[in-house]
């Protein structure tokens, strides 16, 4: 009897024809993040099995940050069908738990076996009240449920359940490019659609010295963070500085939240385009501040073909503020370091820009050269989860 981890796959149950591609890639992101360790990995259309002798705790600890699982299981594998050895195997078991009520369930993929799921999971009931005194059943809130799969081969036995994040693994649905800031709200962004199989890179805008050190590291350690779920994060830093210091010196300041914001989406879309990004991503909510109106977001959007992807357009300030604490950025995020987000910012922003003014705005500032030079010197980052950086090279 081999002791491995059972993982489970929710939602990729669902994709038939295709299901091999996202198998192979949630084996992949499993491996990935268990790299330093021994273990093995395989997997059939119903099941995928973690072979190691090391901690499992620690296996676990790190498999439940992986996308595409809906459940895991530390499971037991019997290498018989015979029910009289299943029983006596399920039973030794059990004596290692103190409980005093149990429920069995049944699944049988071996149709070769004569009793329904139903029929086996009384019988095994009965062998397991048999065997061990003062157990009872409890089909309602019993203290272990017994989970037992009659397979064609083989019998799985396994009792805890622990629940994994679901989604999609990481890089089936391709990349994205999530403009990231300092806040709250994008790195919650990142975290839903990398959930979504999304596969991320991320784009920072810094404007020394008016942005200080401490705000770009404190990007730096959300990316760090996103990057538990998403393997790894190419960081693409924009110095604004220049490009930020000409719109507030020639623009009319109630429009300079917009303005700064079509500069940003229209460099965001030429990186995104450069690195195979098929949408921007942003945590931008209806509503939230002057530039999340819907006449602010389709001015500012106006100026790229790329779709943009806002995760949290819908959602309540307190809902994302509980993910961001179940992920472990709120911390990091309320941190006092202003982004160029929170710079410059005019008293009285306009909630409902006219496009048309944007256009005519946008011609006092040279901002197609400020842009190409922008990206031309840009620097990028390899964040992953440990802490440790490398650098590419300047574009």
């Amino acid at each position: 009897m081999e002791k491995v981890i059972l993982i489970k796959y929710g939602e990729l149950s669902t994709k038939k024809d295709n299901i091999n591609y996202f198998l192979t890639r949630l084996r992949d992101n499993i491996l990935f993040v268990l790299k330093d360790l021994n273990v093995k990995v395989d997997y059939d259309k119903g099941r995928m099995f973690i072979h190691t002798k090391e901690d499992f705790e620690t296996v676990i600890s790190r498999v439940t940050k992986v996308f595409g699982i809906h459940e895991i299981n530390i499971c037991y594998i019997i290498e018989s069908i015979d029910f009289k050895e299943i029983a006596d195997q399920t039973v030794n078991l059990l004596k290692e738990f103190s409980l005093k009520t149990f429920k069995v369930e049944s699944k049988r993929s071996n149709k070769r076996i004569p009793l329904t799921s139903i029929e086996l999971s009384k019988n095994m009931g009965a062998q397991i009240l048999k065997n061990i005194p003062n157990l009872k059943v409890d089909v309602n809130n019993p203290e272990v449920l017994v989970n037992i799969e009659y397979r064609n081969s083989n019998t799985l036995v396994y009792f805890e359940q622990i629940k994994g994040l679901g989604g999609y693994p990481v890089g089936t649905l391709g990349k994205g490019l999530l403009m990231l800031s300092g806040g709250i709200d994008s790195p919650v962004a990142g975290y839903l659609t990398s959930k979504r199989g999304v596969k991320l890179e991320a784009i920072y805008f810094e404007s020394p010295p008016h942005t200080s050190h401490e705000a770009k590291d404190k990007v730096i350690s959300l990316a760090r963070k996103l990057a538990i779920y998403n393997n790894d994060i190419n960081l693409h830093i924009i110095n604004f500085t220049e490009i930020q210091e000409s719109i507030y010196k020639n623009i009319p300041h109630e429009y300079l939240i917009t303005i700064m914001r079509r500069m940003m989406y229209r460099i965001s879309a030429i990186i995104a385009y450069n690195r195979n990004c098929k949408v921007l991503v942003n945590g931008e909510s209806i509503g939230q501040v002057a530039s999340q109106t819907l006449t602010s977001m389709s001015a500012i959007n106006s100026v790229v073909n790329i779709p943009v992807i806002r995760p949290l357009a819908c959602f309540d300030k307190l809902d994302i503020i509980a993910i961001a604490k179940s992920i472990e950025t709120y911390e990091t995020s309320i941190l006092p370091f202003e982004d160029c987000c929170t710079i410059f910012v005019p008293k009285h922003p306009v909630i409902n820009p006219d496009k048309h003014k944007c256009e005519e705005y946008e011609k006092l500032i040279p901002y197609e050269e400020l842009i190409y030079q922008n990206i031309k010197n840009h620097e990028i980052l390899k964040i992953t989860s440990k802490e440790e950086k490398q650098f590419e090279d300047l574009l």
